[in-house]
């Protein structure tokens, strides 16, 4: 998975440096409140600490730049790619639900219906279960989830609903 060949993005850890590439598609989705399950006005601070690492369980996607593009923000050592989508698996609580992980992810406006949000719900379940979790969560906002078919292709059910959510 994480080869570049053919033009297939690559799944790396999350790094700060990737952070600026991250940031306006992540607080344009958050801020419009329709499809991700997160507090409207989350700071600066608090959103950089939510899906940058070095906490481990948090992935980013890069793009495979055509090799003319050269450097984009998002670059490690501008070596790779865009950063087009972030991704977590963490633990969902402590206590008798530790083997629970809470993933989320989400795709650049611009990057979707490309396999991208796939290539994250599969690499944020393959760490999870690697990290010893037996079950996974993806809270979302369902009326306007734009990825339903996704998630039940992975065997995701919709156990309920909160009205208004």
């Amino acid at each position: 998975m994480g080869d570049r060949t053919g033009g297939r993005p690559r799944v790396r850890d999350a790094t700060a440096d990737g952070w600026p590439a991250c940031r306006p598609f992540r607080h344009e989705t958050v801020a419009a409140g329709e499809t991700y399950a997160r507090d409207r006005d989350t700071g600066e601070q608090a959103a950089r600490a939510l899906w940058t690492a070095p906490d481990p369980g948090v992935f980013a996607v890069e793009a495979d730049p055509a090799p003319e593009a050269g450097p984009t923000a998002g670059d490690r050592a501008g070596a790779a790619g865009a950063i087009v989508a972030p991704a977590s698996a963490r633990p969902h609580h402590g206590g008798p639900a530790r083997g629970v992980a809470h993933a989320g992810f989400m795709v650049g406006p611009a990057h979707a219906g490309r396999g991208i949000g796939r290539l994250l719900a599969e690499r944020v379940l393959d760490e999870a279960r690697r990290d010893g979790h037996t079950a996974t969560v993806f809270p979302a906002v369902v009326e306007t989830d734009p990825a339903p078919r996704l998630r039940g292709s992975l065997g995701f059910t919709i156990p309920g609903t909160v009205p208004e959510a």
